[in-house]
C-alpha cells in the first residue's frame, strides 16, 4: 500500500522554502516534541521553528555543553537532556526520565545521524551508521511511545536521505561482518532502514493516533559532512579543486534553514492528516523514482515497501533484544 501512496499533493511549498515559511500559521502551544540532533545544522533550525510556535522542545545531547551554547539564543521553552544514540543505557535513561514527567509527546524527529563515517561498532558490535541511524532511534521511539499514546494526532518523522537509493538492506550481512564495508553502501542501508521504520510505526500507530513520515531534507552542508576529506567532496563534485562550491551546486543545495523545512512540514501539516508512513522531500510527499528521476530525488521502491518494513522491524526486534 505504502509505495501506492508516493504521490505529491501540491502543498504550496517548494525546495526552498524555509522552516519559518512552513511553520507560519501554526500554533503548537500546549505540545511537547523531542528532536535528536537538535543544536546543529538542520536540527537546530528545526528546534527553532517548533519553539518560534509555542512548543516544548526536548532536545537530548551526546555533548551537552555544545548543545547549550547552540541553543543559548534561540528562543522559546527548551530543555537539554543526556543521552548518546550508540549508547543504550543512555537511551533508557533518557526515555525512562522523560516517561516519569507523565508529560504527552506530540512531536518526535529522529534527526540526529551520522555519515560515509570509517567502519566503527557500537552496541553489541553493530556497524555504526546503521547502530546509530537506525537501532538507536529504535530503542529511543518504542520507549517514548507510551508518552506518543498520552496525546492525540501524535506524529514522529524520521530523517531518512536521498542516500538512501544507494542501498536496500543487507539482508544477510547488515553489520558487515563477512561483506566488505563500503561506506557510502552503509549509509544508504541506514537511510533506507530510517524510511522502513517511519513505515512501519505508521502501520502500527495509524489505529492509537500516531502518525509516522519519513523524511530526505535536501543536500546541505552541514557537520554531517564531517567524515569526508576536501577531496572526496571535490571528487563527489560539492567542492571545486580550490575549494570553493561551484555555482550549480549552490543552486540546488539548501540551507540548513531550508533544509529543515520538510520535517517541520511532516511534523505540524495540517495536509497530512490522515496520511502517514510516506517518504516526503521537498515540503512535499514524494513520487517513486523511476528511469526519467534525477539522482537526488523521488523514493526508491525499496523503501516504501511494507514487506520489506516488517521484515526490518522483526530483525531489529531481534538485534535490540539482543542487545
Amino acid at each position: 500500500m505504502a509505495a501506492e501512496d508516493q504521490a505529491p499533493i501540491g502543498s504550496g511549498f517548494h525546495d526552498k522554502s524555509t522552516a519559518a515559511e512552513v511553520i507560519q500559521g501554526i500554533d503548537l502551544t500546549g505540545k511537547n516534541a523531542v528532536v535528536t540532533g537538535g543544536y546543529s545544522g538542520i536540527g537546530l533550525e528545526t528546534v527553532r521553528a517548533l519553539a518560534s510556535a509555542g512548543a516544548r522542545v526536548t532536545v537530548p545531547a551526546r555533548r551537552l555543553d555544545t548543545a547549550e551554547a547552540a541553543l543559548a539564543d534561540v528562543a522559546g521553552d527548551i530543555e537539554i537532556a543526556a543521552m548518546d544514540l550508540a549508547d543504550l543505557a543512555s537511551v533508557e535513561k533518557f526515555t525512562r526520565e522523560y516517561d516519569e514527567t507523565g508529560r504527552g509527546l506530540d512531536i518526535l524527529i529522529n534527526n540526529a545521524g551520522t555519515m560515509a563515517c570509517p567502519l566503527a561498532r557500537v552496541g553489541p558490535g553493530w556497524e555504526s551508521q546503521f547502530g546509530i541511524n537506525h537501532l538507536g532511534h529504535m530503542a529511543m521511539s518504542l520507549a517514548l511511545a507510551p508518552a506518543m499514546q498520552r496525546t492525540e494526532n501524535a506524529r514522529l518523522v524520521a530523517l531518512s536521505s536521498i542516500g538512501h537509493a544507494r542501498s536496500d538492506i543487507i539482508w544477510d550481512d547488515p553489520n558487515y561482518n563477512e561483506r566488505t564495508y563500503d561506506k557510502w553502501e552503509a549509509y544508504g542501508q541506514a537511510k533506507t532502514a530510517d524510511a522502513l521504520f517511519a513505515l512501519g510505526v505508521d502501520r502500527r500507530g495509524r489505529d492509537i493516533g500516531i502518525r509516522a513520515f519519513s523524511v530526505h531534507p535536501g543536500g546541505i552542508f552541514t557537520p554531517l559532512q564531517r567524515h569526508l576529506p576536501e577531496e572526496e567532496m571535490v571528487a563527489l563534485g560539492w567542492k571545486a579543486p580550490d575549494g570553493t562550491i561551484p555555482p550549480m551546486v549552490l543552486e540546488r543545495f539548501k540551507t540548513p534553514e531550508q533544509g529543515a523545512s520538510t520535517s517541520v512540514w511532516a511534523a505540524t501539516s495540517p495536509q497530512l492528516a490522515n496520511r502517514g508512513g510516506v517518504y516526503c522531500e521537498d515540503c512535499d510527499i514524494a513520487q517513486l523514482a523511476n528511469e526519467s528521476s534525477e539522482r537526488w530525488e523521488h523514493v526508491q521502491p525499496w523503501a516504501c515497501d511494507d514487506e520489506r518494513a516488517e521484515r526490518l522491524w522483526e530483525m531489529s526486534e531481534k538485534m535490540l533484544t539482543e542487545a
